[in-house]
């Protein structure tokens, strides 16, 4: 809806995503994606139309995490001259990327996006079906960037474990399309609405805000250590309580998808879920609900920081 919207309102066939990006798995949303297996493997073809830009990864930019921002923009520079920025209708992005490895974009990667975007009156849509609704400690992931998307897509948290999405913008983008151009058979359930009305009820005070915070802190103070320790955990990562560990070689960047499987599966043998994720299958993600008890959060840290050392060898 967010395209569709974008294009009824700039009249331009063209969308910008990103490397490492999820944004779902219909048709349009799978020619977005950028993982082949299993989202996108045989499910072609997909609709045209969809450029694909470098994403600010700073662990795994090429030319190291300091240039990253700068040279990520002057790509999408780049690519944005190749296929006419006149044709470009938006720039879809995620403000902290979820399927793709929880990566959390180089600093001013983003706040540079949108004055491009701006520059040549492209529409940027903010992809916060993951990371919004509190998940990494402000309302919106966006929020962390100083940015302002012109659309932004929710879902997931939205509906209170309902199903319900949204797209919010700006009134004229949102009015450029016909009446009658964006409906679905489950648009607006009233169930769902009422549990989504829940939802932001409950973070109006912020204190969910702070707990996502406070979790986000307990995480790196029980893990960052460890990580100092333990050679295959190249970084600890993310915001609030969206948080990961990328394992990778020891020693190099090569990515070590057989490690994470295993953590995963040591955690899942001791009840606690744990989910791998990334392009490279190397990532394990944590997702602790906001409302989890400190108490329940540091044992199923402690279950996690085992199953490195034992998938490990006993390291550290």
């Amino acid at each position: 809806n967010a395209v569709k919207i974008a294009r009824a309102a700039t009249g331009r066939p063209g969308v910008v995503v990103f490397d490492h990006a999820y944004h779902g798995r219909t048709m349009m949303t799978l020619a977005m994606t950028a993982k082949e297996v299993p989202y996108r493997a045989g499910f072609g073809p997909f609709p045209g139309e969809v450029h694909r830009a470098p994403y600010a990864y700073p662990l795994r930019w090429p030319g190291g995490a300091e240039h990253c921002a700068e040279e990520a923009l002057a790509e999408l520079e780049a690519l944005l001259r190749r296929v006419g920025p006149d044709t470009v209708a938006a720039i879809v992005v995620e403000p902290l990327q979820g399927e793709g490895g929880f990566v959390v974009p180089a600093p001013g990667f983003l706040a540079g996006v949108q004055r491009m975007a701006r520059r040549h009156g492209i529409v940027l849509v903010a992809d916060e079906v993951q990371a919004g609704m509190g998940r990494t400690g402000t309302m919106f992931a966006s929020e962390q960037e100083g940015i302002v998307p012109d659309l932004v897509c929710t879902a997931k948290a939205l509906g209170g474990g309902l199903p319900l999405a949204a797209v919010t913008g700006r009134a004229e983008l949102m009015e450029a399309v016909a009446p009658g151009g964006l409906g679905g058979t489950y648009a607006g359930n009233p169930v769902a609405c009422a549990a989504a009305l829940g939802v932001l009820e409950m973070l109006r005070d912020g204190g969910l805000l702070e707990r996502a915070r406070l979790i986000e802190r307990t995480v790196r103070a029980r893990l960052e250590p460890l990580a100092a320790q333990v050679p295959a955990i190249a970084e600890v990562r993310g915001r609030g309580a969206m948080m990961a560990l990328e394992f990778v070689r020891p020693g190099t960047l090569e990515p070590d998808a057989e490690l994470a499987r295993a953590v995963a599966a040591r955690c899942h043998a001791e009840g606690v879920v744990a989910l791998v994720c990334g392009s490279f299958g190397n990532v394990v993600r944590l997702l602790p609900p906001l409302v989890i008890p400190d108490d329940l959060l540091d044992e199923g840290l402690g279950v996690l920081a085992d199953a490195i050392r034992g998938a490990c060898g006993g390291a550290a």
